[in-house]
């Protein structure tokens, strides 16, 4: 795993070391540059001053070739070697001989390769002949390589001292956040109270604020799950007792008739008990955690189609008028196996609490360009100081346990329909009919993604 502090540093010190870097090659550029200007206006004034004297030497000694010095000594490197020559070509003198310059006839600087080596030479044109005065170039550039050379040291000390610096403050900044990380290891899977921020960097607070944030989602999730498991037990407890109840009554029965009522009564409270059982399944499964969600095109005309057709024959049983209206080619991306549990509880719940002769209407149809789910019944619908809790788990009123028509109903079917709306990005509301309930499921938009949460 790639630490941040080395990260940091490697980049820090890198760029530390290109910016020595960077400062001895400006140096090298800039004294290479001054000391260009420098020795050619050297050259220059050398070569007026060899030009003034050959004209004094001329006059007395004409342009007959002077007698060349021989020179065995090494020559230094910042030597300037001076030559006169007339007109014609003719070399009248040289300080070294050994410098083979050439003859040139143009006033100014010009720069020739003498025996490989490349030579600055000015050269200056008089009446009474041609002067110059020339000097290696190599020897400019060593003695600016010179001048760039002393101030490495200088850099790399300075580059130990500030990346000393940099690491103590680093590490020293990094200090509260190890303090937080020891923090959170140190505690416990139910430990999950926020990390102090007063001690926070300012540059750290985001991360931390987020840590919290999740924490407290975390703690809010693990509190949901303990009253879901504890209302769960007490809501299994009821139904388990009775069938206990119900086999010990079998088991005592004395006659065919009261075994076979008791049998019809153990039957119905497994009904109740498995029905119970796959509420609480279908509530893990629409959990933010749960199952993945799947993305496919759901209609909801054809999916209001199918459910009514599958709880005809009980509607028909009660004695209530169910129907569905909706067109086909209101769709929407989504579950549709979590969608049909969705509208399965809805129309449940209907035919629950909507009274014999009643009417229920199953609808989908687009609202303002977004798809809407539509259950709308004649019962006694819901009062209003009741609408918010109807949604909590396992939350059944007082009207709801007197009104409803068997005793199967445990509370969380609307529980389940709000968790499977909000995945889909869908909100789920309550509005009064005249007379009844009328429960809408309104979506984002048709063909937008569900949340995959």
């Amino acid at each position: 795993m790639r630490s941040i502090e080395r990260y940091l540093l490697a980049w820090l010190l890198g760029a530390l070391t290109l910016g020595a870097v960077l400062v001895a090659l400006v140096t090298y550029l800039v004294t290479l540059e001054e000391m260009n200007e420098v020795f050619e206006a050297e050259l220059k004034n050398v070569a007026d001053a060899v030009a003034v004297y050959h004209q004094a030497s001329r006059d007395v000694l004409g342009d007959t070739p002077q007698q060349l010095p021989q020179r065995t000594d090494v020559p230094e490197d910042v030597e300037i070697v001076t030559q006169t020559w007339s007109h014609r070509g003719v070399r009248i003198f040289s300080s070294d001989p050994r410098v083979k310059v050439p003859f040139i006839d143009r006033e100014g600087l010009s720069r020739p390769v003498v025996d490989g080596e490349l030579w600055i030479v000015y050269t200056s044109v008089r009446p009474s002949g041609v002067a110059q005065a020339a000097q290696r170039l190599a020897s400019r550039q060593e003695m600016a390589g010179e001048s760039a050379a002393k101030v490495v040291p200088p850099m790399l000390v300075l580059l130990l001292v500030v990346g000393g610096l940099m690491v103590f403050g680093l590490r020293r900044g990094l200090r509260p956040l190890d303090a937080a990380a020891r923090d959170v290891a140190a505690r416990s899977a139910r430990s999950l109270e926020p990390i102090a921020l007063r001690q926070v960097p300012r540059e750290l607070e985001q991360l931390v604020s987020s840590i919290n944030g999740l924490m407290g989602r975390l703690g809010a999730a693990f509190s949901a799950q303990r009253r879901f498991l504890a209302d769960a037990a007490h809501e299994l407890r009821t139904p388990v007792t009775a069938l206990r109840l119900q086999a010990r009554l079998l088991r005592q029965a004395g006659d065919d008739a009261a075994r076979e009522e008791a049998i019809a009564d153990l039957e119905s409270g497994i009904d109740r008990s498995q029905h119970l059982i796959e509420q609480l399944l279908q509530v893990a499964r629409a959990e933010p955690d749960g199952e993945v969600l799947r993305d496919d095109p759901v209609d909801l005309g054809e999916l209001v189609r199918s459910v009514v057709g599958h709880f005809s024959a009980l509607a028909d049983h009660r004695g209530i008028d169910l129907g569905a209206i909706g067109p086909t080619g209101v769709v929407v991306r989504g579950d549709a196996a979590q969608l049909t549990v969705l509208l399965n509880n809805l129309v449940e719940n209907a035919l629950r609490y909507t009274p014999r002769g009643g009417v229920v209407d199953v609808e989908a149809r687009l609202q303002d360009g977004r798809a809407l789910l539509r259950v709308a019944d004649n019962g006694p619908g819901i009062a209003p100081d009741e609408r918010k809790r109807v949604f909590d788990r396992f939350y059944r009123g007082a009207d709801a346990k007197a009104m409803s028509r068997d005793a199967g109903g445990s509370g969380l079917g609307l529980a389940i329909v709000r968790a499977i709306a909000e995945r889909h990005r869908a909100t789920v509301t309550l509005h009064d009919a005249d007379p009844g309930l009328d429960l809408r499921v309104l979506f984002e938009s048709p063909g937008e993604s569900p949340s995959r949460a």
